[in-house]
């Protein structure tokens, strides 16, 4: 790492101004690393390097995210996931952002899909724009998030679910925090979550509000090393599959990028309007949760869309794992396997007060959660 300084930031900063279109990955690297070094920049510069940012779209570029998600994972804390090189590990996450505040369905089709036979990775964090985020869910069902020691590697066995508390591992982020939030509008460092799993997943499913974002994000993946991916925005501008109609799909598989189109009946599922998958307080949420995982086929009417809803991002996990080849037999896996269509998958227990591991288990499903921090 060279020599930083707010003087030496200046040029990066009048590029970026003046001439974005000449402004590199590489003068975002030394940019950031700027902005990462404690003490080093003014308040001033980090506020008008964040509105050039936006103002010109240089943080949509794809070698942007990559250049500045590999920066940040450098500066993460570090964690050792046993058997990576067996596995094929993924995730499902979304950029957040989409103003609907539904149901936290990214949480439960990732435990379920764990449930099916995926190994899944799943980093996380707190609400920031709706009512309750995957760890607020977590903390909700007794979860505690213990956070790993600086300089130690966390190891994360191997168990289908794991779940990664994001602030806990990107101390980096932290320190911009105020100014984000200073700011009216979002920034980078809003949507670059799902880029930077300390776990390094093989694969995920990714959800964007923004449909622009669509192929960007899908070349950042394969740029960061993700070989199988599908990144997905709901036509109602929602950062997961939609359960009410048409979702945009971009689909990374053998290095290449396709752009396709979703919808429930591809799934062999029902269309439900997003009213009826709204979701409520981390309380409520992991009430609801608590409903679809034990109700067996005495689920509620009211809680049949939610299902369904979950049903298909299950599902569009379990091909990026290689667990079924295409959706709707991904459906008749669940549904066979009584792990989500007849709702017998899991008797929830508490995640305990260590951060330790727990056995979900039901009617032969065993899923074994671990929460390290």
């Amino acid at each position: 790492m060279g020599d930083y300084t707010s003087e030496s930031f200046k040029p990066l900063l009048k590029r970026l101004v003046e001439t974005p279109e000449y402004f590199t990955s590489d003068d975002l690297r030394v940019a950031l690393n700027h902005l990462f070094t404690p003490n080093t920049l003014l308040a001033e510069q980090i506020g008008a390097f964040l509105t050039a940012l936006h103002l010109h779209r240089v943080e949509r570029r794809p070698e942007s995210l990559a250049a500045a998600a590999a920066i940040l994972r450098e500066r993460s804390l570090k964690a050792v996931v046993q058997d990576a090189e067996n596995d094929f590990v993924v995730d499902i996450v979304g950029t957040g952002g989409d103003g609907h505040n539904l149901f936290n369905v990214s949480t439960a089709a990732a435990v379920v899909a764990a449930g099916a036979g995926a190994r899944v990775i799943k980093h996380g964090s707190r609400a920031s724009t709706s009512s309750s985020g995957s760890a607020d869910l977590l903390q909700a069902l007794d979860c505690l998030f213990v956070a790993p020691s600086p300089g130690i590697p966390m190891p994360i066995p191997r168990v289908p679910f794991t779940f990664i508390l994001a602030p806990h591992y990107h101390p980096a982020l932290a320190f911009l925090a105020p100014y984000r939030k200073a700011l009216p509008f979002r920034t980078m460092f809003n949507i670059l979550g799902p880029l930077i799993n300390p776990a390094g997943p093989k694969g995920m499913v990714l959800g964007i509000a923004e449909p622009e974002l669509g192929a960007p994000f899908a070349q950042s993946l394969r740029d960061g090393g993700v070989e199988r991916a599908l990144v997905v925005c709901g036509q109602e501008r929602l950062d997961e599959i939609s359960c009410a109609g048409l979702t945009w799909a971009w689909e990374l598989k053998d290095g290449k990028i396709s752009e396709l189109t979703l919808q429930p009946a591809l799934f062999g599922l029902n269309s439900h309007p997003l009213s009826s998958v709204a979701g409520g307080k981390p309380e409520e949420n992991a009430a609801t949760f608590k409903t679809l995982l034990t109700s067996g086929t005495d689920i509620p009417a009211r809680l049949k869309p939610v299902l369904d809803f979950v049903c298909m991002n299950a599902s569009a996990l379990l091909v990026v794992a290689g667990v079924a080849a295409d959706y709707k037999e991904a459906i008749h896996l669940l549904s066979t396997r009584n792990i989500v269509s007849q709702v017998r998958a899991f008797s929830l227990s508490p995640c305990g007060d260590q951060g330790g591991p727990r056995l979900w288990t039901e009617h032969g499903v065993q899923v074994q959660t671990y929460i390290p921090g």
